[in-house]
């Protein structure tokens, strides 16, 4: 269930890796429309990554008129600048809600199998590819060899997803609930097995919603805490070497740090959302995990690996318009 892409010749997309080489740069965003003539594509491709993360809302869809997401994704697939990042780097992804095709969508929504094919074939996924034999958008996609591998799993948090429990707070949409599930317990099974079974010095975790952040009254992992639980207890329990996640959705970057009992580093949850639209005002946020400053501004994140230490230093960067760097922090594991 692994695309390793790294080893072969990728002549299909424009460009050609060695097998051996290491990957150090990975480029990743989310809420993109893809109407808005103010793309960042030209500030992605400038940072050269040597791969891409669509993390949700890679268009905005909001129709359950396949012609009409097609289209939309069709809009956003010919757009000069993205045509250019294609010529550049291998690109993978997740969806969240407004190109899954309903604001806040889960497991009801009646056309997601066909949604799910619009995606696919947006992202180009080969017909043999895993991800077209199971339920879902999940997958995984190994990197570089040896000690110098990185693992990036994709989650599906919309496919399965169980209903969300209204709130009845002021500036909140949803309360957190002690039932509910995100993934399905075939993607759990699968999830579990990738944990497991991963040799990876780095494993990214690639989720549409947050997972630190507990406060804000949207959407998050909170809002259904069994399944929240029950990745804390995964990740303890086969600790899975220099582990991190990678959100979106939420408009705005920022980048938490966790202290878990029985995981022997801190995780750390990189939200970098906006690509084409942020907040209107500055509106404060609390998140007491959150490192450094909440970036209300269009922001893509990049992923720096330095492996020339005997572990990974690893640069998580919130990049702007023009290539501003709003945030930066380096972690070692």
């Amino acid at each position: 269930m692994v695309r390793i892409l790294f080893s072969i010749l990728l002549i299909g997309a424009g460009f050609a890796t060695a097998a051996q080489q290491p990957i150090t740069r990975i480029a990743f965003g989310s809420c993109s429309h893809e109407g808005d003539p103010e793309q960042m594509w030209p500030e992605i491709v400038n940072q050269k990554p040597q791969l891409w993360v669509w993390l949700g809302d890679n268009i905005y869809g909001d129709t359950d008129d396949m012609n009409i997401l097609r289209q939309k994704y069709e809009t956003q697939k010919k757009n000069p600048g993205y045509q250019k990042l294609i010529a550049t780097c291998p690109i993978i992804g997740t969806w969240d809600d407004h190109d899954y095709g309903i604001n806040d969508g889960g497991k009801d929504f009646p056309k997601k199998k066909e949604s799910k094919e619009l995606m696919l074939t947006f992202l180009d996924v080969p017909a043999n590819d895993p991800m077209r034999k199971h339920e879902g958008v999940y997958s995984s996609h190994t990197y570089g060899s040896g000690k110098q591998k990185v693992k990036v799993i994709l989650l599906d948090t919309r496919y399965f997803r169980d209903p969300l429990k209204e709130s009845t707070a002021p500036n909140n949409r949803y309360t957190p609930s002690d039932t509910g599930d995100f993934l399905g317990e075939e993607q759990w099974a699968w999830l579990e097995q990738e944990l497991k079974s991963s040799d990876a010095a780095i494993n990214i975790i690639g989720s549409s919603i947050q997972f630190i952040q507990t406060t804000q009254g949207y959407e998050k992992w909170e809002n259904l805490r069994p399944a929240r639980r029950r990745m804390m207890d995964l990740l303890k329990k086969y600790k899975p070497k220099g582990t991190f996640f990678i959100s979106g959705d939420r408009h705005i970057a920022e980048i938490a740090k966790l202290t878990v009992d029985g995981l022997p580093y801190p995780l750390y949850d990189f939200t970098s959302s906006g690509l084409t639209h942020t907040w209107d005002t500055q509106t404060p946020e609390p998140n007491p995990n959150r490192v450094g400053d909440l970036i209300i501004q269009k922001n893509f994140g990049l992923i720096l690996i330095d492996w020339s230490h005997p572990t990974p230093h690893i640069t998580l960067e919130v990049q702007g318009k023009q290539n501003k760097s709003f945030e930066k922090i380096t972690i070692n594991y």
